[in-house]
Parts: C-alpha cells; structure tokens; sequence
C-alpha cells in the first residue's frame, strides 16, 4: 500500500479523492490538509506520515509551486500528482513545467486514477523518496537494578539537547519499574504505553500531547508500573521509524530485563550503554548480559559506562576492563549530593558543574563532535570590567 497524503484547500475535492483513493485498495491516505501549509508544519507532517506521494491541489499555482520546493528540499524522490476541479489546458502546462506529471481532475475516474498510480509505482520502485532520519540512536542498558541508569540517560539527553539545534527524545522503556517521571517530575498522563498502542497512527498533532518538552529535551515517560504490557516488534519499528525522522537523537533508558522490544529497541541502536557499578554484582550480571547479546551479535555496539567511582574502588577501571572484556569508554563519580539535589528538584544537574562538564563531554564524543570550548577572558576584558567602589568603612 502506496502511503500519501493530500493538500487541497478545495474541501469538497479532497473528500472527492480520498474516496476514489479508498476503492482503489493501493494508496492510503494518512493525512489530508485543507489549506496549503507553511513550512514548519509542512516538515511536520513529511516526517509525521513519511508519504510516497503527495496529491496536491493547483488551485493555486504559487503556493502548489512554494509546496513542492519545500517538499522537495525535506523528502528527495517524493512524487507528487496535481488534483484540480478542471482539466484546464494551463494549469497542465504549469504542473508539466513543475516536474509534475501526473494529473487528475474531478470526478476522479477509476481508471485514469490507477493509470496515474501505477505510472507513480513504477518511478518509485526505481527510486523510493527518503526522508531524513537519524543514526544517532543510543540504549542505556543497566547491568543490574539500582546502579544509576535513569540518572545518566536524562543527564546526557539533557546534555544532548543543549547542542545547537537539537532536537532530542529521551524514551523510558521501563515498565517494571520506570524512574523519569519521578526525577524529573513529569504530570503529563500519557506514556510509552499510548505511544506504542498509536504506533500505526502517530502523526504531529498526536505526538506533542504524548511528550513532555523541558527546555530542548522531549521526554517520553514510561508510565505506571505495567510488567504485563506486550510490545510486538511492527509496533517498536514503526515507533522507531516516527522518532528518527523527527529528532536528531534518540535515548532509550531499558529495564536491563532484556525484553524482547528491548533487544528490539538495541538492534535499532548506534550505541548501547552497558552501565556497570564497580562491584561484584554488577560485574557479573554485565559479565551475564553481555553473554546474552552476543547471541543477538549486538557486542560489537556495547559501550561500558563505569558509574559511581570512588577514589579508592572495590575495583579498578583496569580490572573491570579485564573482567567484562570491553574498555571502559567512560567513568563517572560517585556524587550523591549533587544527584539528590536534582533529584528534588526534579531537574538534572547543573551543567556548569564538574560532573555536569562530564556529562555534556560525553554526550558529544558519542555523536563524534568535541565539546565547546569556553574561552578565559582576555586581558583586555579584564580591564574593561568596572571596578567596585568600595564605601568608606570598606576602605
């Protein structure tokens, strides 16, 4: 089934289409927009419904002309068929000088609706239209319960999300025991759950209700504790499929029970995180799952996240190594202050501080760009900063 949407401000016309589309049986119809969009909410609905073909009215032929370029400029190979109430000779001359080679008018004859349909299937089969979507997909994976997985996945989402021009989704998939909603205090009402039961039919007015946007980051909460919920695999692709074509990162923050949507969710990964504690347990169990992927040939995108350091650990960054086989690619301290302080006030912690730079180091070694560097004042600015007059008894 061809997917397309349709972008008439002719009201009676789309109906007239979407009708013809319907008998057809080879076109679905996802969206119809009844005035034609401007460019934000154009993107929108390309990365919302990712369509093959685009009927669109030329009622107007200045904005069905602003249309297709910037269509065309978000989705390379999309086609497109030009609808109008009449067969106007002139109106065929400016769709053929368009690109546009294809067109129908009212009333849309079955016969010359497959033609146009099949002529669209036969370019498309040679060349599918791609929309953008990102690679840029990470699984945070504990090693075991209690070992700060949920803290670092919102501390290095929200350290992605502070990039220029991010746009980035931190998921919980934990339905045993999800934690972002409690650290960062979410009241929204819809969850992963709404989202996976409305993965066939997600679109850009649905989703914003299911998220909940804090400064750059959108966060997907995983809802009430829901241990029995079946995820099947079209539901996790298609869910997929939406968030990479509308963010620029995705992170996934997984219950470490290896669900059959978690490997799911890891397969679709660039990267998982195996984050491990520098104790006995921890190191067995990661010894445990890494085992576990390795049947999946998943070890290969397996990072090891060594949370929690102290000074003088039970274990060593060099003994873990040995231990798990991996390199530690990254390690972090143990700062209880600083993570319980966030954690009541339901935000993450303070980029400017030490561990805040750690976090926002790493989050730009994983996309492979190097973090900003702030340049020291120069000797000049020092000058120019005006002196405090000191009162009298302060001399």
């Amino acid at each position: 089934m061809l997917r397309s949407i349709i972008i008439s401000p002719d009201v009676e016309l789309a109906e007239h289409l979407e009708s013809a589309t319907r008998l057809s049986g080879v076109v679905s119809v996802s969206r119809v927009l009844d005035h034609y969009p401007a460019a934000i909410e154009l993107v929108r609905a390309l990365r919302a419904h990712a369509p093959e073909i685009v009927f669109l009215s030329f009622e107007s032929l200045e904005k069905a002309q602003e249309v297709i370029r910037l269509a065309e400029e978000n989705a390379n190979g999309l086609q497109f068929i030009a609808i109008h109430r009449n067969c106007d000779a002139k109106i065929l001359r400016e769709t053929m000088r368009l690109g546009v080679r294809e067109f129908l008018a009212d009333p849309f004859e079955r016969t010359l609706l497959a033609e146009s349909i099949g002529q669209i299937k036969a370019l498309l089969e040679r060349k599918p239209p791609t929309h953008d979507s990102t690679t840029q997909v990470f699984s945070f994976l504990p090693s075991k319960a209690g070992v700060g997985t949920s803290t670092l996945a919102m501390n290095i989402s929200a350290a992605l999300s502070r990039r220029p021009n991010a746009r980035i989704l931190l998921s919980d998939f934990d339905l045993n025991s999800g934690m972002q909603r409690f650290l960062l205090n979410l009241r929204n009402e819809y969850s992963v759950v709404d989202a996976v039961e409305h993965s066939l039919n997600v679109d850009e007015n649905l989703w914003p209700q299911l998220v909940t946007t804090m400064d750059h980051l959108d966060v997907l909460h995983a809802g009430r504790v829901n241990p029995n919920l079946r995820i099947g695999g079209t539901q996790i692709r298609n869910l997929v499929e939406f968030m990479r074509r509308n963010y620029t990162a995705l992170c996934f923050d997984l219950s470490g029970n290896l669900e059959k949507y978690s490997i799911e969710l890891m397969q679709e990964s660039k990267r998982i995180l195996l984050v491990v504690t520098p104790e006995i347990p921890s190191i067995h169990l990661a010894r445990e799952k890494l085992s576990f992927l390795r049947t999946f040939d998943l070890e290969s995108r397996v990072s090891v996240v060594l949370n929690r350091c102290h000074k003088r650990p039970l274990l060593n960054k060099e003994q873990v190594e040995e231990l798990l086989g991996l390199p530690v690619a990254q390690m972090f301290p143990n700062d209880y202050v600083r993570v319980n302080k966030a954690m009541t006030e339901g935000t993450w912690i303070d980029p400017e501080s030490q561990m805040g730079r750690e976090f926002a180091a790493f989050a730009h070694s994983l996309i492979g760009e190097k973090p900003p560097i702030k340049e020291p004042k120069r000797f000049l600015e020092f000058l120019s900063t005006p002196s405090r007059v000191l009162a009298p008894s302060q001399k």
